[in-house]
């Protein structure tokens, strides 16, 4: 009987997730326009990079990245982006508290993170569908400087690596949104987040480069869960974090994943009863 129950719940979920994916094909179109948009400030960066080595000696590195490691690092960066970036989910979860919609959720049997969730996932199912052309296109373009994992160990736990950066992602954006209980208008903290999320986790350059000119600040940074949304799962597939190191960074990960979860739940508890004696 316990097994049957169990199983019509895990059935209402993956329900949601074809809803959710045949919700996400209406917006098809939106989600090529903004893979290739998003194309273009890596393309800048790859020619700021260039121009960078080309100043140096023939076969120079900095923080480590030799020209033809930092080319790929930001191709990677393309790749792990399309796998598990939030999209508009943050935003459409405060609109449901805005304007009440998840009310209905308070009286069905349905839990919203999971809900919430498994529309991210389909969402993320659809925008990979979208994006792999003009992704394959992008590598493509950059073959000669294109690897595949370092070892055998990143090729096992770099998928594992993605998984984790997928719900630290969508955890964060999630507890973000959770201040539309409090807060009307969201959008201000939302880009602070991006903000520190763009500069923090690797995205402009690779944290290593710290390392020799700044190594308080990659202390810092590595104190925040931003490192484990990008930085890690990149050099866990190049090789830049091997052996007892992998470890170390996927349980940091899983460590900012569960973390984010229980805070995610507990503003979850705390929203609702905001939201209860207001007469939500």
């Amino acid at each position: 009987m316990a097994w049957r129950l169990k199983f019509s719940r895990l059935k209402k979920y993956w329900h949601v997730i074809g809803i959710g994916i045949q919700n996400n094909l209406t917006y098809r179109f939106n989600y090529l326009t903004r893979t290739l948009f998003g194309f273009i400030p890596l393309f800048a960066m790859l020619s700021l990079w260039r121009t960078i080595y080309a100043t140096k000696g023939a076969g120079s590195a900095l923080g480590g990245y030799t020209q033809a490691e930092m080319i790929f690092y930001y191709i990677m960066v393309a790749v792990v982006d399309v796998l598990t970036a939030v999209n508009e989910d943050d935003w459409q979860i405060a609109a449901d508290i805005r304007e009440g919609a998840i009310s209905q959720f308070l009286l069905k049997p349905l839990d919203y993170l999971w809900y919430r969730l498994c529309l991210f996932f389909s969402g993320r199912i659809v925008y990979l569908f979208v994006a792999v052309v003009p992704l394959a296109i992008f590598i493509f373009c950059f073959r000669n400087y294109f690897v595949f994992p370092a070892n055998g160990i990143a090729l096992v736990f770099f998928p594992v690596s993605l998984a984790l950066t997928a719900l630290l992602q969508f955890f964060l954006s999630y507890t973000m949104a959770m201040l539309a209980f409090w807060v009307l208008e969201i959008s201000t903290f939302i880009f602070i987040l991006f903000a520190f999320e763009y500069i923090a986790s690797g995205h402009l350059f690779p944290l290593s480069m710290l390392h020799s000119s700044h190594p308080g600040l990659e202390q810092v940074l590595f104190l925040t869960p931003f490192p484990s949304m990008l930085y890690v799962p990149i050099s866990i597939y190049m090789g830049k974090i091997t052996g007892t190191g992998v470890a170390l960074g996927l349980l940091t990960q899983l460590f900012w994943v569960l973390a984010m979860y229980a805070l995610a739940r507990f503003a979850w508890r705390r929203g609702i009863k905001k939201y209860a004696a207001f007469g939500g």
